[in-house]
């Protein structure tokens, strides 16, 4: 079960504590700084800094309390307050001030809610200012339409800034989202490539090993329990590759994983001993200097050179190919070549094989080609750079 920690006590105190706190220290600052009653603070009788500072205590705590949860009602309440100082002639400012905060309350709901609720949240004020306007001209007070239109304009700046807010929220998260899900494409072509690179080659040994196998158990018994051992050791290899792939996987669940090392050219001779066994006479030649690689270009290279020996092994019709690495200053090249009828994907619907090579060389922006040839036969061929940054140095210890 996962939990998550609390915040600390002072985060999870709401907004209207910290401003009522503000005002019972404004409150009390003034009680001990003048010798006036605290009265003075509870009623307005033309003093201009008394009951407007009430007056503001009360709407912004409320405003402050009601906001993330219903702020709806706190544009209600700051419209309250702002209709209630329209008698305080002294102090005109607490008006404006009420309307003011009325106004950060519409950005904030442009901001953080959705299209319906911040037109609504619009709406309140706008009402209110056409109400007082109509009220006024009725009843023949002087109305300023350029006023009520400078002050509706405030509202209107508020929703757009806070509109513009949300929307720039919404661009960025679709961009995560995005990013994210391309992330896990890319991982889940990676390990379908492992998979069927990995799996693929071995299972097509096995298959071979077990057919040969079936074949000579009544007339060669030796044959056939050399086949077995090659299938018990294919399999065992084949599970020792999944179980170490799994393990990587299982790593975000707390478990660690295996620290087998990825497999890479070094391990070509194991390779061409597997593919003897199924039937598969491997030639390789190595030109150049054998060195040690990026993880990711050994992998690749390894990985590219399986396949299409696999390719062989199925699809061929022949038991001869010629495997070429050449190891140049800034990249590594392999060259797979058979002399079989040119069917490298099967005779059946299309697989996998081919296209995962393609896209591994591609990820290294490296060149990759593949292809009957005109004299008969397959080639493969694949040519990976190398960073900028690794060193030619470090000679590979490599098989005979």
């Amino acid at each position: 079960m996962i939990t998550e920690a609390r915040p600390p006590l002072l985060r999870r105190l709401p907004p209207g504590v910290w401003v009522a706190a503000f005002w019972a220290a404004v409150v009390v600052f003034r009680f001990f700084t003048r010798t006036d009653e605290l009265r003075h603070l509870l009623t307005y009788d033309g003093n201009p800094e008394d009951m407007p500072l009430v007056v503001t205590a009360v709407v912004t705590t409320s405003v402050a309390t009601l906001l993330v949860r219903q702020p709806l009602a706190a544009i209600a309440v700051a419209l309250g307050g702002g209709l209630f100082s329209l008698g305080m002639w002294k102090v005109p400012e607490t008006t404006a001030l009420q309307f003011l905060i009325a106004d950060a309350v519409v950005g904030y709901c442009a901001a953080t809610r959705s299209r319906p609720v911040s037109l609504g949240a619009a709406g309140m004020p706008l009402a209110m200012l056409l109400g007082l306007f109509l009220w006024g001209a009725l009843n023949g007070y002087p109305v300023n339409p350029m006023a009520y239109g400078g002050i509706a304009a405030t509202v209107a700046i508020a929703w757009l800034v806070g509109n513009t807010v949300h929307q720039g929220r919404s661009h960025a998260e679709a961009l995560r989202g995005r990013a994210t899900e391309q992330a896990v494409t890319a991982e889940r072509l990676r390990i379908a490539r492992e998979l069927h690179d990995m799996v693929a080659h071995n299972i097509g040994i096995i298959a071979i090993q077990a057919g040969m196998g079936r074949r000579v158990m009544d007339t060669q018994p030796t044959e056939t329990r050399n086949a077995l051992d090659a299938i018990e050791a294919t399999s065992r290899e084949t599970l020792a590759g999944l179980r170490r792939m799994l393990g990587a996987l299982r790593q975000g669940e707390g478990e660690s994983a295996p620290l087998d090392v990825a497999p890479g050219l070094a391990e070509l001779d194991r390779l061409v001993a597997n593919s003897a066994v199924a039937g598969v006479r491997v030639a390789l030649t190595r030109t150049g200097e054998p060195r040690r690689l990026p993880a990711d270009v050994d992998l690749a290279a390894f990985r590219i050179v399986q396949e299409a020996v696999t390719n062989v092994v199925k699809h061929s019709g022949t038991r001869d190919c010629h495997v070429t690495v050449d190891y140049e200053p800034a990249a590594v090249a392999v060259t797979v070549v058979d002399l079989g009828a040119g069917g490298s994907a099967g005779s059946g619907a299309p697989g996998y094989g081919i296209a995962g090579m393609r896209e591994r060389v591609s990820l290294l922006n490296g060149g990759f080609s593949a292809g009957p040839r005109p004299e008969g036969g397959f080639r493969v061929a694949a040519r990976l750079p190398l960073p900028a940054e690794h060193p030619a140095e470090h000679p590979l210890e490599v098989g005979p």
